[in-house]
Parts: C-alpha cells; sequence; structure tokens
C-alpha cells in the first residue's frame, strides 16, 4: 500500500500553494464579454468543489482544513464579491449554466446569494435550459449538480450516461488527451466527486477497473501530471481503489518545493499570473487526489486485522 503519509503530504502543500496565491483567482471584469467574462469563473469553482470534498472526507489536519475554509472565504467575499460576480453574469449570459455550477458548491458551504438563486429557479423552468447543447459529460455534470441543488435534473442523469464516451466503454486504446478527461469527469459527476461509489453502473466501474491501471501507466510515462491527478482520483472513486504505489510515488516526486504542481513535465515560465493559470489545474486535481487517497488509505487501514 502506499504510504499515506506520502498521499497526504501532496494535499498539504498543494493546498499551502494555492493559498498563498489566492490572488491568482481572479476574474476580469473589464473584459468585452464577447471575449469570456465567464471563462474565469471555472478556477473558482473547482476551488470550492474540492474545498467541499476535504470537508466531507474529514482527514485534513485543522490547519489544512482551516487554510481551505480561508480560500473559500476569500473567494466567496473578494473574487465574487459576495456572490455579487455571479449575478453578474448571469446578466451577461443569462442561459450560461457556468454561474449555477459556480454557485452550487458555495452554496453547499453555506454561502448564498439571493438574487442568484432567484434567477436559477427562472432559468430552470425555461425549455432552453434543458435544450443547451450541451458536450454529453457537460450535461451529466448539470444534472447532477441540478440534483444536488434540489432541482430536478433536466434531463435525469441515467438517460445522459449512455451518451458519453465512458457510458459506451468504446475500445480502451483510442484514449487520448480530451477523451480522458471525458472519462475522469463522467466518474466524477456519477459518484459525486467520490462520495458515492456505487453510483458508478457496474459495468463502467468493471470497465474502469480493467483500464484504469494502462492509462495511469501511459500517462505516467507522458509525465502529463494533471491527467494522472484526474486519473488518481479516479481510482479512488472505484468501490476498490488501488492507491497505485508506482504512480504516486511519481506524481509527489514531480510536485514543486513550493506545492505547485505542473501540468506536462516540468514548471513553466511566465510572469506569477500566467504561470498561476497555467498551474493551479493540476495543482488542486492534486489536493483533490491526496484527500480521497488519502481517506481510502485510513479506510482501508480500519479494516485491516489486529
Amino acid at each position: 500500500m502506499t504510504d499515506t503519509r506520502l498521499l497526504h503530504t501532496v494535499g498539504v502543500r498543494a493546498l499551502e500553494w494555492l493559498w498563498d496565491r489566492r490572488d491568482g483567482f481572479r476574474l476580469e471584469p473589464d473584459v468585452d464579454p464577447e471575449v469570456g467574462f465567464l471563462e474565469r469563473f471555472k478556477p473558482v469553482g473547482e476551488l470550492a468543489l474540492i474545498c467541499g470534498v476535504l470537508f466531507r472526507e474529514g482527514v485534513a489536519g485543522s490547519q489544512q482544513a482551516e487554510l481551505a475554509r480561508r480560500l473559500v472565504d476569500h473567494t466567496w467575499r473578494d473574487t465574487l464579491d459576495g456572490g455579487r460576480m455571479l449575478v453578474r453574469g448571469q446578466r451577461i449570459e443569462p442561459l450560461s449554466p457556468i454561474p449555477f455550477e459556480v454557485y452550487r458548491p458555495y452554496k453547499e458551504l453555506g454561502y448564498s446569494e439571493p438574487e442568484v438563486e432567484r434567477a436559477t429557479a427562472l432559468y430552470h423552468r425555461l425549455t432552453s435550459w434543458s435544450a443547451l447543447e450541451l458536450h454529453p459529460t457537460r450535461r451529466l455534470g448539470l444534472s447532477a449538480f441540478e440534483r444536488r441543488y434540489g432541482l430536478t435534473p433536466r434531463p435525469p442523469e441515467a438517460e445522459v450516461v449512455g451518451s458519453t464516451w465512458l457510458g459506451r466503454t468504446p475500445e480502451p486504446w483510442t484514449v487520448g488527451g480530451h477523451i480522458a478527461y471525458d472519462i475522469t469527469h463522467a466518474v466524477f459527476h456519477l459518484t459525486d466527486w467520490g462520495e458515492r461509489p456505487e453510483g458508478l453502473p457496474p459495468r463502467i466501474a468493471d470497465y474502469l477497473a480493467t483500464w484504469l491501471p494502462v492509462w495511469i501507466d501511459d500517462w505516467l510515462d507522458l509525465q502529463r501530471w494533471d491527467l494522472l491527478g484526474e486519473l488518481l482520483v479516479v481510482d479512488a472513486c472505484l468501490p476498490r481503489p488501488t492507491l497505485d504505489e508506482r504512480a504516486w510515488q511519481a506524481f509527489a516526486a514531480a510536485q514543486q518545493p513550493d506545492g505547485a504542481m505542473p501540468a506536462v513535465r516540468t514548471m513553466p515560465e511566465g510572469t506569477p499570473e500566467e504561470v498561476f493559470d497555467l498551474v493551479y489545474h493540476p495543482t488542486l486535481v492534486a489536493a483533490f487526489a491526496s484527500v480521497l487517497a488519502t481517506s481510502r488509505a485510513l479506510s482501508e487501514l480500519a479494516h485491516v486485522p489486529s
């Protein structure tokens, strides 16, 4: 079994890097809406999701949990201006699901903005909301978010999963970069970000148990740390995770002394803002993978005969 201390340390260092560079979670209020004001919401929503996982799993130390809470407080209060930037996003693109997708994890963590909620209730009733032509995996995620928020999923997740790449369980050797991300995110949505491993249909769980070790080896050899981290999350979402020792050793070794995780091979160069934009995601993924793997490892220890 992979050393639990190693698993935990990856997440601690990643969270410290994110806190030290918390101003990197920034919006661009003056950008032309046609350029994409809502695009910079993605890092903020991902941060809230992963901090929510950390609180849920209950394996963080007190300092790590405090850092996570301070990060969420900072992004809600300063980056999102107490939710008012989400209101602005809804007004700019009324049918975009992005403000809702970002708001939902903050709502679960105790934050609220009544105007966002009123607009979401209105838009959800519109046929256009469910008619948006989204990628199948994105549609699956939106339906899962609707369910967790208390809305009726339109369409239900069970109707969507069969149209995703993973739901069709195609030839495993055809997995490329974007397909691999489709696989990982389908698993995240089906398991509620690792909360319900039983949410994976048995045929999909069996498919992943067979081929996930192969994909982990492939992306490890390519030093694609961002994708490897997501595949390590998928492993922790399976009913019987393996916590691949070789992969975790290499993943931890790729992490920089300050806690940053490069996306591919080594750290990029550039201004602090440019570097943050390139490595915030693999660093968030490292924190996510660490929390789930630590939780699973501790669960395994609890079941080891004394």
